[in-house]
């Protein structure tokens, strides 16, 4: 049975910036950490390419859609690429093939009667003579009084209606809006009350979900659901195949979710792979996103999978709290933000996703700082991680001229090693990276402790055979360290299993290195100049 993993699509309207990564990351540690299972993955995310954020910025940049979305996927590819994300497909949603996916969704709905045409109220701005996206309408959101956008709040997680908000303005050009009847097409959402309060008693039963999910699917379900809108006045989008619309595209909140499935469709046609193992009823779904993508992901995709036949439903929902930067908000129309490009471009890769998952906001929100992130670096992944294998290797290298002393490793370090698989396989396939990630440091640095203690720089002259005992137990646990540690760092992973000479493992449980010599050693990680502190803070204006 196959597991399917999807992650959050990223607008391609601007750079990925950490918060994008932090929340999309624990996804890679899944899917990778499954694969070493043994289990059968099928990794997909892509680009939003379509709404009103990419209208927004070809128009203020007076730029053709067809550019800004261009630039920004190809940026996503290279940046996923260089973190070392290992989606199986990487799509976008301006394709074809995604188009025709959704419209095969819309018109499925439509059929069995969970899509109706309905006159309502929406915003027209007189001055831009036109009806308005929900994006496109800002004022105060009615619940928590903070600005808020036309279709959600950030603050609250409150789904919107424009006509809802107070104070309503027209981004593009700052008038009040007024209120115009027109026809669209809306999902009966209210029709899935019941399956979806049984989904999320099934998740909070099964503490498969994360707190956050539970608690705004719960809010949403009590409140009552109501019918959505599936249907705007879009400036690019899905064409609505229904007659009579032609003028119209479909909602991005149905069509985004949607590639989930194009994604996977688009995967089985290139790779002549069946997508029964990973789609039917039976099976695991992991979702990972951000807190405000829960409702999209545990309310509005699973009605429609349940209005369009017998899919799998999500069984994990990964859903992140906030990152903020040095205590503030990320604010990307205001430059405030750690740009993903920028930091790609003077860090070790592995130091980012060490740090964004040591630090990760999986029950609360989590703060990146600059004096955080350096001193992860110089203190945890230098310090700890990279001074134990650099000092037990470079010793075999300087004493026993590289090769690896034969002996047998210490019973207490092999179970030690073996209860860590169990632990940290656990942690990770419910979702727990930050745990998890912290049980193998406290074992490194169990390990360095180790080391001190057994003195083999002393027990080289006083009892050789003690000190090849302890080298070669350090030398299995650097291997399985290589193994441990491939979900979350895999380009150090990687270049530890060359020092070693390991053969590529699939496997998710002890091993242990047969090589006679050891390869050329190198240092795992850089020290980061503290001296960046204050630079850095200095591009956020701090």
């Amino acid at each position: 049975m196959g597991i399917f993993i999807g992650g959050a699509w990223p607008y391609a309207n601007g750079s990925l910036h950490v918060g994008h990564i932090s929340s999309l990351l624990p996804g890679d540690i899944i899917a990778r950490y499954l694969r070493l299972k043994g289990e059968n993955v099928l990794y997909v995310s892509g680009s939003d390419c379509n709404g009103t954020p990419i209208a927004l910025r070809a128009r203020q940049e007076g730029k053709a859609v067809e550019e800004i979305t261009n630039r920004y996927h190809e940026e996503f590819e290279v940046c996923f690429r260089k973190l070392g994300f290992s989606f199986d497909y990487y799509s976008r949603t301006d394709q074809i093939e995604h188009h025709h996916v959704v419209q095969t969704v819309f018109l499925e709905l439509f059929k069995k009667g969970y899509i109706y045409s309905r006159n309502v109220e929406q915003s027209y701005c007189d001055c831009c003579e036109q009806f308005l996206p929900d994006r496109y309408v800002e004022g105060v959101c009615p619940v928590c009084h903070k600005d808020a956008r036309g279709d959600q709040c950030d603050h609250c997680s409150t789904i919107l209606d424009p006509l809802d908000l107070i104070n309503r303005s027209c981004k593009l050009c700052g008038s009040s809006p007024s209120v115009r009847e027109t026809q669209h097409l809306y999902f009966r959402l209210s029709s899935f009350q019941h399956q979806l309060q049984h989904l999320v008693d099934i998740a909070e039963t099964s503490n498969a979900w994360r707190e956050n999910a539970i608690h705004l699917s719960n809010r949403y379900i009590r409140e009552g659901l109501h019918d959505r809108a599936v249907t705007r006045d879009l400036p690019i989008g899905v064409q609505v195949p229904v007659g009579g619309y032609e003028d119209k595209k479909i909602y991005v909140w149905i069509e985004a979710v949607a590639g989930y499935l194009s994604a996977s469709k688009q995967w089985s046609e290139k790779f002549d792979e069946k997508l029964d193992s990973f789609w039917n009823v039976e099976g695991k779904a992991y979702y990972v996103h951000g807190k405000d993508n829960i409702p999209f992901h545990t309310i509005i995709w699973p009605a429609i999978l349940q209005g369009i036949g017998e899919h799998r439903l999500p069984t994990h929902i990964i859903s992140n709290e906030y990152l903020t930067i040095e205590r503030k908000k990320i604010s990307t129309s205001k430059n405030f933000a750690v740009w993903i490009p920028e930091l790609l471009e003077n860090f070790h890769p592995d130091s980012i996703r060490y740090f964004l998952t040591i630090n990760a906001p999986e029950k609360k929100d989590a703060d990146f700082s600059w004096r955080e992130f350096v001193y992860s670096n110089n203190s945890e992944l230098l310090g700890a991680f990279g001074n134990f294998v650099n000092r037990t290797l470079k010793f075999i290298n300087n004493v026993f001229d590289g090769s690896i002393p034969v002996g047998h490793i210490d019973d207490i370090q092999r179970s030690r090693i073996e209860k860590l698989y169990d632990t940290v396989g656990e942690k990770i396939e419910r979702g727990d990276c930050k745990n998890a990630l912290q049980e193998v440091f406290e074992f490194i640095r169990e390990s360095n402790r180790y080391f001190d203690q057994r003195q083999p720089w002393i027990t080289i002259n006083t009892d050789r055979n003690q000190c090849e005992q302890t080298l070669y137990s350090c030398l299995q646990i650097i291997a399985n360290l290589s193994n441990l540690l491939s979900p979350f760092l895999p380009f150090t992973a990687e270049t530890i299993k060359g020092f070693l000479q390991l053969k590529e493992n699939t496997s998710w449980n002890y091993i242990e290195t047969t090589s006679t010599t050891i390869g050329d050693v190198e240092v795992l990680f850089e020290r980061i100049d503290p001296s960046i502190i204050d630079s850095e803070r200095k591009k956020l204006a701090l």
